[in-house]
């Protein structure tokens, strides 16, 4: 299992269960339940800003609850869930090794966890600087793509502290590769002119 760099900040992870219980993820819902309150009350402040129309106000709330929170979370859970028992398991390959495999529960638990910073940076965060970043420009360009890096990189960084915590996996370093790519993106899109939150919110959700 890779080492994790103290200096860095530690993320909650996921707490385990009873050790007769054998699970690590959370038995109580109640996390993802308030998130999503929480996203669905952030998209409304939105929509009472942006959205043209009633129609367009439920599709975009139903859109961030159902699909960027939830759906979107599923997948990435799926993903990296197969990802790790099928080649990040120290003791795949031995049949004399006790099997331990990562739950998919913990998976979709270790996004929650991931998406909680997400969700304060890019849903909070970005509707208070909304008015700056949306505006044409160098500079609101370059704060977008900076917000949209951090809050990116944060997210992946969480994914990897999630299941660096379990001692059965190694090679957890590979859920840090996102990390570089992100970065090595962004001083691309920011001179090719791009910018997130206007492609995000204009472009996408609250579009004419």
């Amino acid at each position: 299992t890779a080492p994790t760099d103290p200096s860095l900040p530690s993320p909650r992870l996921p707490t385990r269960t009873p050790e007769t219980k054998n699970q690590w993820a959370r038995d109580d819902p109640a996390f993802v339940v308030v998130t999503s309150l929480l996203v669905l009350a952030v998209s409304v402040l939105y929509c009472m800003f942006y959205a043209h129309s009633v129609e367009q106000a439920v599709y975009v709330t139903v859109c961030a609850v159902l699909v960027d929170y939830l759906l979107v979370g599923v997948l990435l859970a799926t993903a990296f869930w197969l990802l790790s028992n099928r080649f990040l398991r120290s003791g795949a390959g031995h049949s004399h090794a006790v099997e331990q495999r990562v739950e998919w529960l913990y998976a979709f638990d270790i996004h929650c966890n991931s998406f909680f910073p997400l969700f304060i940076m890019l849903y909070v965060v970005q509707l208070v600087l909304s008015p700056i970043l949306l505006s044409p420009g160098f500079l609101p360009r370059l704060l977008s793509c900076m917000l949209y890096c951090v809050t990116l990189c944060y997210y992946h960084y969480c994914q990897f502290v999630g299941y660096n915590a379990l001692p059965f996996l190694d090679n957890t370093v590979l859920f840090l590769y996102p990390v570089a790519a992100i970065v090595l993106a962004t001083p691309v899109a920011l001179l090719c002119g791009f910018n997130p939150s206007r492609f995000v919110l204009l472009g996408i959700y609250f579009h004419k």
